[in-house]
């Protein structure tokens, strides 16, 4: 199979399926990158509001939006979970079903590893490639273009997709084979989880001791105890504040694909287990579509 190379200032046909908070945005940076975008989204009229605002065109089904303009060379997807990734590949409707040979299937949903793997399969018998590329820099690093993108499958599809994908991200790697992107996500999941309890922690014992947390924040965040969580989230913590950002149903998801992996790996998750558990009583209080940081809300509870 063949992988045409491109660099980033090349006009390449592009599908992008999933016009949620993330896609919406990232397609936009294509389309103004000069690439020739035809976009999908199971509601049409995202797909028409993102024409209105962007160019390009939309199509009534995945495979219509692949085959648009002589086929895409690469087709980017960024939907909810397995199923929604599998409803929008396979069967006669799906995106492969309507790819030209050689061309490149990106999939920006954080989905599992196992369905990654078995669409680079599906991929490969079709004479196309696919690279599993999850994303990390929520909603602000979509709309901002400054996205970090983790990435499973071969090299020669990924080095052909990544100048491309860089009209959107700050960085763009290659982990190794298929799936090792989703499990990179996995393991970026982990690391914010055990972050931002901990910061929840810190913030509510702060206030119950009565500091003026604000200022703490700015001194300890000159310190070791410094991160993106802290600067970005600490003081909205403080002023119970959680309507953006990465929602709580989003992170239970991804949680839930962790654990699933944890079970098949061997690897022992205990704080991880727990945080999730802890973000279900967060959803019990109405915050499903809390930013994660809400974590915090259900110390207040109980304080």
């Amino acid at each position: 199979m063949s992988t045409r190379t491109y660099d980033r200032t090349a006009a390449a046909r592009i599908a992008f399926l999933g016009l949620g908070v993330m896609g919406h945005p990232m397609a936009g940076h294509l389309a103004r990158a000069g690439h020739h975008v035809t976009v999908y989204n199971r509601s049409p009229a995202k797909a028409q509001d993102w024409v209105a605002q962007y160019g390009g065109a939309s199509a009534a089904t995945p495979l219509e939006a692949a085959r648009a303009g002589g086929g895409a060379d690469f087709v980017f997807a960024c939907v909810g979970n397995d199923d929604d990734l599998r409803a929008v590949t396979l069967g006669e409707a799906g995106a492969l079903a309507g790819m030209k040979p050689g061309a490149v299937f990106v999939d920006h949903t954080t989905a599992s590893a196992e369905v990654a793997r078995a669409l680079h399969g599906q991929a490969g018998g079709r004479g196309l490639h696919f690279v599993d590329a999850p994303v990390s820099g929520g909603q602000a690093g979509a709309v901002n273009g400054a996205l970090t993108v983790m990435c499973g499958g071969d090299a020669a599809p990924f080095e052909a997709m990544r100048p491309v994908a860089l009209c959107y991200a700050k960085a763009v790697t290659r982990i190794g084979p298929s799936g090792a992107g989703q499990l990179a996500k996995m393991v970026n999941q982990v690391a914010i989880a055990g972050l931002v309890q901990g910061l929840a922690e810190a913030v509510a014992f702060g206030q119950r001791a009565g500091l003026d947390m604000p200022l703490v924040l700015d001194v300890i965040g000159k310190g070791a105890a410094q991160s993106w969580q802290l600067d970005n989230r600490g003081k909205t913590m403080v002023e119970d504040s959680f309507d953006f950002g990465f929602a709580v149903d989003w992170m239970r998801k991804d949680l839930g694909l962790v654990l699933d992996e944890a079970r098949r790996n061997g690897a022992q998750l205990p704080v991880t287990a727990l945080v999730d558990q802890f973000y279900a009583e967060v959803q019990a209080l109405g915050g499903r579509r809390w930013d994660t940081s809400s974590l915090i809300r259900r110390l207040k509870r109980q304080a």
